[in-house]
């Protein structure tokens, strides 16, 4: 089974300049302004992460900072003697303890709420019964052994961990109360008659004005090491009362989520989490119409140039074809096109020049002559004229569909090359005055035609010339053998997947000249083979090979029966033509050519 290879050649010029606008132009710049659009969004989310996390570090250390704070003056109390010593004396009278209180405790306890702004206010609570309720000093009732906190604060002290609480200074209230910083006053282990406990607590103003001062868009969540909210901006979430675990927020999909963990001994597993809701690719977004419009601009400019310069050729090969078909058919109208410089516009000069001497060649020599002769020798000049006018416009209308198809694909020069040759074999067809030529130009013009296929064809097809010395000064009639060359070349190598090779042979002997042209094309059915010999001899009809039979059609008008044509051919081998006719030398003989 024989694989078909997809070709160019097969491919409307039209749907060639499609192919070449979506694979150069519409395809590339789509992707580059897309993989622009998504790069462009990468390095603005990772630059503004970077930059959140920035804001997120300094918010975790200012947090840190004032804990640190208030973490600091529980350790002044906690290791102040003189306290210790004055909540475990037992006071016989109220008036004792008032005098301590103003002498040692008052100072002490309030210095630090003017000092530091963070610091609303430090509570210390005993079981010393002696000690009255004021002051920031209260006895240690059962309402605060029912507290919360305290409840907490004991199960940290049975724990053993001699490190402060730090905890939410109330559950329960309409408003947030801000953090509390709780601990045993346990540090003289031998001077410990009463139970003391200090309790320190943060304003909560500072801590909002702390976290609503954040370049951060998104809301924050200060979580404790159970992931308990202990403060948040989200406004939408009620946390105040009773207890709100993080797990329970809603986060969106599209969520930017960062967190910053704490180490610290008091604060061991507390987070800062920040949620972004996708503000952050705002900037990206409001340049995405941007982005539209340059992707508009940056294909509408290309397409324009690439219409302009298609039109310019398909608009111009397209009129030269209609005028190609209109010769055909023997309506020599001239293609109606201003001057221009490019290969195309020597190609219509070229035709119209063409176009003007066959008309006048048909009005002045060959009506002139049907009119002078019999009957008999109209008809054969009738029929002579209406072979030959079918064998040009075929191998000129063949080599110039070759060019078309493939002039958008190759490179200016070989173009040019290519057009040269063409013009070569439009001048030579038309500077043939006579209908008889030498062997040597008939080679010139099969030369020009196979450098023409070779063009076309590339590698896949060579050729090979073999000439006798003394053959290039015969005489033949013009084109004898270019049909056979060029059915050889469309009909034989073509259709071949591999590489394929034409030979001609030129030999004389004695009076006879024989011509040989051979091809390792994909032959031809023995059936076919057996038909066309049987019309090169006796004349039978077959409706298929129509260039090969006008052309033994030609021959035989010129050499009658002195003219032998054999075809031989292997279906897959390929095909050998033999034709021999009589010797006619040209006196003026010159040196051969090399090929």
């Amino acid at each position: 089974m024989k694989i078909r290879r997809f070709q160019l050649n097969n491919v409307r010029l039209r749907n060639k300049l499609l192919m070449l606008y979506f694979l150069s132009v519409f395809i590339p710049i789509l992707l580059t302004n897309v993989i622009f659009y998504q790069v462009t969004t990468h390095n603005v989310q990772r630059q503004k992460t970077e930059d959140i996390s920035l804001n997120l570090d300094k918010l975790k250390d200012e947090f840190r900072a004032k804990i640190d704070n208030a973490v600091g003056i529980s350790s002044f109390f906690y290791t102040d003697g003189l306290l210790n010593d004055a909540l475990e004396q037992t006071y016989a009278e109220t008036i004792d303890y008032v005098r301590m209180y103003n002498s040692q405790l008052a100072a002490n306890i309030n210095k630090y709420n003017l000092v530091y702004s963070e610091i609303k206010g430090i509570q210390m609570y005993t079981n010393n019964p002696t000690i009255i309720d004021s002051g920031g000093l209260h006895p240690l009732t059962d309402i605060i052994r029912d507290s919360e906190w305290y409840r907490s604060l004991q199960k940290v002290h049975a724990e053993g961990q001699p490190y402060p609480l730090v905890m939410r200074s109330a559950d329960n209230e309409s408003s947030y109360s801000g953090l509390s910083i709780i601990r045993q006053m346990n540090n003289f282990v031998n001077a410990n008659t009463y139970s003391k406990i200090l309790k320190i607590e943060m304003s909560p103003d500072a801590i909002e004005v702390m976290f609503s001062n954040q370049a951060l868009q998104g809301n924050l969540y200060l979580l404790n090491a159970e992931g308990d909210i202990q403060y948040t901006t989200d406004a939408k979430l009620d946390w105040i009362r009773g207890k709100t675990n993080f797990r329970s927020v809603a986060i969106p999909k599209d969520a930017i989520q960062l967190e910053r963990t704490y180490s610290t001994n008091y604060l061991k597993n507390w987070r800062i989490v920040l949620v972004s809701d996708g503000h952050v690719l705002d900037a990206v977004r409001k340049s995405k119409q941007f982005v539209v419009y340059l992707a508009l601009l940056n294909i509408l400019l290309p397409t324009l140039v690439i219409v302009w310069i298609s039109s310019s050729l398909h608009t111009r090969l397209v009129r030269i074809l209609v005028h190609m078909k209109k010769v055909k058919n023997q309506h020599f109208d001239l293609i109606d096109e201003p001057e221009t410089k490019d290969e195309i516009g020597q190609l219509v000069r070229e035709f119209n020049r063409m176009t003007v001497q066959i008309k006048s060649l048909i009005d002045d020599v060959y009506i002139a002559d049907i009119q002078k002769k019999d009957l008999e020798l109209k008809q054969r000049q009738s029929q002579l004229h209406a072979l030959q006018s079918q064998i040009n416009p075929h191998f000129l209308f063949n080599a110039l569909e070759t060019i078309r198809m493939r002039s958008l694909i190759k490179q200016e020069n070989e173009t040019a090359k290519i057009i040269k040759n063409m013009a070569k074999m439009f001048r030579r067809s038309l500077e043939w005055g006579g209908e008889w030529v030498t062997f040597r130009d008939e080679l010139d013009l099969i030369l020009c035609f196979l450098e023409i296929q070779k063009y076309r064809f590339g590698d896949k097809l060579s050729y090979h010339f073999e000439v006798d010395e003394s053959v290039y000064s015969c005489k033949i009639p013009k084109m004898t053998l270019l049909p056979f060359i060029e059915n050889a070349s469309l009909h034989g190598i073509e259709p071949l997947q591999g590489h394929g090779t034409i030979e001609l042979k030129a030999t004389r002997s004695g009076d006879q000249v024989s011509f040989t042209i051979a091809d390792t094309g994909i032959g031809m059915p023995k059936e076919k083979v057996d038909l066309l010999n049987a019309y090169m001899g006796n004349g039978e009809d077959v409706s298929e090979h129509v260039g090969m039979k006008n052309a033994f059609m030609r021959l035989k008008l010129y050499y009658g029966n002195a003219i032998d044509v054999q075809i031989s051919s292997e279906d897959g081998v390929g095909t050998i033509v033999k034709i021999t006719t009589p010797v006619q030398v040209n006196e003026s003989d010159r040196s051969p050519k090399l090929y």
